[in-house]
């Protein structure tokens, strides 16, 4: 059933929203060389990797580095990258990850295999389902990138701190799913989003 609504939603936004992402593209490569698209590599379900969609929001090889953007003062990112980040904008495409299957709408955010080859058997459980576009984490952590920029060492802060926090709210998500929980975490992210 899951995977029904996915599908008939994924259809619906990526035809109701292609005249958007076609503007938002052009803006995007008149702004910074590159392309529209970033595509990274995250761990899916089963410990499977696949390509995650972005709309590209930092320099071309920016990610050669770090992969930890730290907010404000990231000089990686465009500047048309820090709007579409501001509003989410940037995570949209991951519509088409959804309606390839290799997300859902609502799952734990899915991440690279660097920071996956760091968690310990408990928190491995949040592969045991596909990841997705929003979850609790990602609206507890809407200003992860500003806390990451005020820290002195955020790849630490990062590792021991947040990224325990959110795969627990991870874990929390996988105890409670279902419809009703999704709905609610759908409406949850949109009223973050408008919040802001």
């Amino acid at each position: 059933m899951k995977r029904i609504i996915d599908l008939v939603f994924s259809s619906i936004g990526l035809i109701i929203l292609l005249p958007f992402f076609i503007i938002l593209g052009l803006m995007i490569v008149m702004d910074s060389r590159g392309g529209v698209f970033y595509k990274q590599v995250r761990v899916g379900r089963a410990g499977k990797d696949f390509k995650l969609f972005k709309f590209r929001s930092m320099r071309v090889n920016a990610d050669k580095g770090s992969l930890i953007t730290v907010g404000g003062r990231d000089s990686r990112i465009t500047r048309m990258g820090y709007f579409i980040r501001k509003y989410k904008l940037d995570e949209l495409p991951q519509l088409l990850n959804v309606f390839l299957g290799h997300m859902s709408l609502v799952g734990p955010r899915p991440e690279v295999r660097r920071y996956v080859d760091m968690y310990s058997e408990e928190q491995l459980k949040v592969l045991f389902v596909k990841p997705g576009i929003t979850d609790y984490a990602s609206i507890e952590y809407s200003n992860e990138n500003e806390i990451l920029g005020k820290a002195i060492d955020p790849e630490k802060v990062y590792v021991t701190e947040i990224m325990p926090a959110k795969l627990k709210l991870n874990l929390k998500y996988i105890d409670e799913q279902g419809m009703m929980t999704d709905f609610k975490i759908i409406l949850k992210t949109i009223k973050k989003i408008v919040s802001h």
